[in-house]
């Protein structure tokens, strides 16, 4: 219903974009360089939810003599609530589609700068799957009181342990054993701070939490609308908090204040946040289905890369139908003002971008040696403090490893770790001088200019992939649940499944399993370069080879508690112990590369490609607290000559992935005198060097 309210208007002003306080009522703005007419659209909603019909509308063309200056639209509104009020914009332009416009003044656009979102309220209501997302702001409530004794953590990038969790499926499943009302929500992840505690993770990555659409699959008939958007790559605005990660379906203010107490709570805890971020795409899609939201709207040739010499289309570097424009000015600073608030309002502590190559692109869609949007944010006063991680590709085939722009600031996933772990560590021929290269800190990609062993996130298992049980479960992917007939997904998972497809009874298999999943935990722990675990690797979790699991809202991706006690003993208790093995050990997190001091390589046959076996030692030169380690990845014991330990010392074996819980790791190790070691097939083991007694 359209009504007439008593509201006073004036110009208003361009700065800041988005919905802000002024003396004088609220001030709107908005950028649009091709657009000729913009209508702002305000609702009050008494009952202030989204969910139900909205109250009073009204409409205000902006006029563009007075309500513009340079491409920015903007209008002050004296008389509005200075909190639960819904906005958009209605934008019309050209509509030649071979200039690659794309309006319609049908749509109510979400404002690109609009801090806060409202839509539906639940996560995953499919009785609300058309709900319209519009934006809001909150100018009433109080600064958030971070605390007299708050402190933000500042750990030293060499020391960080990465744990990598989605907030919804840590604590949704009902084994949380939390209230209804707080599971899958900020405040629920804050319940489980313990859990991470005692595993020992000093970092958490958190999958991305800017307001998305769980239920874009749902918005048409397609193979794939029965899936639930759970990962939440595929963001609607680069401000808002995802509000449906509030308890009790609050709404979006909820959310904001229930995020900052979630990073609060973290940080008291002295665990680090880091929020993954998607600045690749956003959720509009493509032209065949697209999901006009916001940008596509307001200015779809300013904020998309286009191939404007056929048709023109959206180039599509994503994977996902468009691609951010990132490297045009406008996206620019779009993305460093939402880098910028999430810093300052929420206090997070770092990024990782997804599919960051695609922001080494121009806006023709060519890489670029120097990327404007890279070098500013490793340049940008606010961000300075910040930790930078890089998925350094695309999905059009930008591979940056070792290689992405880096002003000496940026870290990067290290996807060849991941694989020469695994194949190594599988038993493949020809990979030990390649393990050998990543667990000495992959000197080959990084050491360059003023690069650390750290800017290399060393890593075994992510999101995206099979989990660490299914690594050593499955051979192939198993994703024809995804609705995508099993197209979808990498094939190159280099896993091996010990000797049978999925889940069996047989004990010997079993036992195989956990020993390979132990043994991969040691590489990586024991590693240079930053380490990171993915959330439910610490008790064995499976999706049962699905490896592309983005769109389920299930035991697929959810936490399961009761799955963790019942593996406590044997898969946790390794995985806690080993972690907090590699914070005892500076030598395991040096922020230099190593020299022929500080390793000894037992090893005389690199250049025999069906040698499996490596050992090697790391000196302590202040301590004399050397650490031997050994990976055998034969099918067959190999006896090994253990060489002698430091002076006066002797060598205490901690570590032994053949053995059973508790002796797979006794923290004050079990004294070793013998001169041969007999190691099991597919095994590793860790000698410490202690003083004599």
């Amino acid at each position: 219903m359209v009504v007439d309210l008593p509201l006073k208007y004036s110009l208003g002003k361009a700065h800041p974009l988005g919905a802000s306080a002024v003396d004088g009522g609220i001030n709107f703005s908005m950028f649009s360089q091709h657009a000729s007419s913009v209508i702002i659209c305000i609702t009050i909603s008494e009952r202030n939810d989204v969910d139900k019909l909205l109250d009073f509308t009204i409409e205000v063309p902006l006029d563009p003599r007075k309500n513009k200056t340079g491409d920015i639209w903007h209008i002050c509104v004296e008389g509005l609530p200075d909190s639960g009020v819904l906005y958009g914009y209605r934008v019309d332009g050209p509509q030649g589609w071979d200039q690659g416009h794309r309006f319609d003044v049908n749509n109510i656009l979400l404002d690109p700068y609009a801090k806060l979102v409202s839509g539906r309220r639940i996560f995953g209501d499919v009785k609300q799957r058309m709900s319209k997302f519009l934006g809001t702001y909150d100018f009433h409530s109080s600064p958030f009181d971070w605390g007299s004794n708050y402190k933000l953590p500042d750990i030293p990038e060499k020391d960080l342990l990465i744990y990598e969790m989605n907030v919804r499926s840590f604590t949704v499943d009902e084994s949380s054993g939390l209230d209804p009302e707080i599971r899958g929500s900020y405040l629920g992840a804050i319940c489980k701070i313990p859990h991470l505690l005692e595993l020992g993770v000093n970092a958490v990555e958190l999958l991305p939490v800017f307001e998305f659409d769980e239920l874009e699959f749902q918005r048409y008939p397609n193979p794939r609308n029965h899936l639930i958007n759970t990962w939440g790559y595929s963001t609607m605005n680069f401000f808002a908090p995802m509000s449906r990660y509030a308890s009790a379906g609050a709404g979006p203010l909820a959310a904001s204040l229930e995020f900052k107490k979630m990073v609060q709570a973290f940080h008291n805890a002295g665990i680090e946040v880091i929020l993954d971020v998607v600045y690749n795409h956003t959720n509009e899609a493509d032209d065949d289905h697209s999901y006009t939201t916001s940008f596509r709207g307001i200015d779809n040739k300013v904020y998309y890369m286009m191939d404007l010499q056929n048709n023109p289309q959206l180039l599509n570097y994503s994977g996902c139908g468009n691609t951010l424009n990132c490297n045009h000015p406008v996206a620019l600073e779009l993305i460093l003002d939402s880098l910028r608030h999430w810093v300052e309002e929420y206090h997070v502590n770092g990024f990782r971008f997804d599919l960051a190559s695609v922001l080494c692109r121009g806006i023709d869609g060519a890489p670029l040696d120097a990327p404007p949007l890279i070098k500013a944010i490793a340049k940008d006063a606010v961000l300075s403090r910040c930790k930078l991680i890089a998925e350094p590709w695309d999905c059009a085939g930008l591979y940056l490893v070792g290689r992405f722009p880096n002003w000496d600031r940026w870290a990067e996933w290290n996807g060849k770790y991941r694989d020469d772990i695994r194949r190594f560590v599988k038993g493949d021929s020809g990979m030990k001088g390649y393990f050998a290269t990543r667990v000495s800190g992959s000197a080959d990609l990084y050491q360059v200019y003023r690069r650390k062993p750290y800017h290399s996130i060393n890593f075994v298992i992510a999101h995206d992939g099979f989990t660490l049980c299914d690594l050593v479960s499955y051979n192939s992917k198993h994703n024809n649940a995804n609705g995508e007939g099993g197209k979808d997904g990498c094939n190159d998972n280099f896993s091996w499944n010990c000797g049978f497809e999925g889940e069996t009874y047989d004990p010997k298999i079993r036992s195989l399993r956990v020993r390979q999943m132990k043994n991969f935990h040691v590489a990586l722990m024991i590693s240079q370069g930053t380490p990171m675990i993915s959330m439910g690797d610490e008790y064995g979790h499976t999706r049962h080879g699905n490896n592309n699991s983005y769109g389920h809202d299930t035991s697929i991706n959810h936490f399961q508690w009761k799955d963790l006690e019942a593996k406590r003993d044997i898969l946790f208790r390794f995985f806690s112990k080993m972690i907090n093995f590699r914070h005892k050990h500076p030598i395991l997190r040096r922020d230099r590369f190593l020299n022929r001091n500080d390793v000894t390589w037992h090893e005389d046959r690199w250049d025999n490609p069906e040698s499996k076996f490596i050992a090697f030692t790391l000196h302590d030169d202040i301590f004399g607290g050397d650490i031997y380690v050994a990976f055998n990845a034969h099918d067959y014991v190999v006896k090994i000559a253990i060489p002698s330990p430091p002076k006066e010392k002797s060598w205490h074996r901690v570590v032994d992935t053949n053995l059973e819980s508790p002796e797979d790791f006794v923290v004050e190790g079990v004294l070793f005198n013998a001169s041969i070691y007999d190691m099991a097939p597919y095994s590793s083991i860790i000698l410490e060097a202690k003083p004599w007694l």
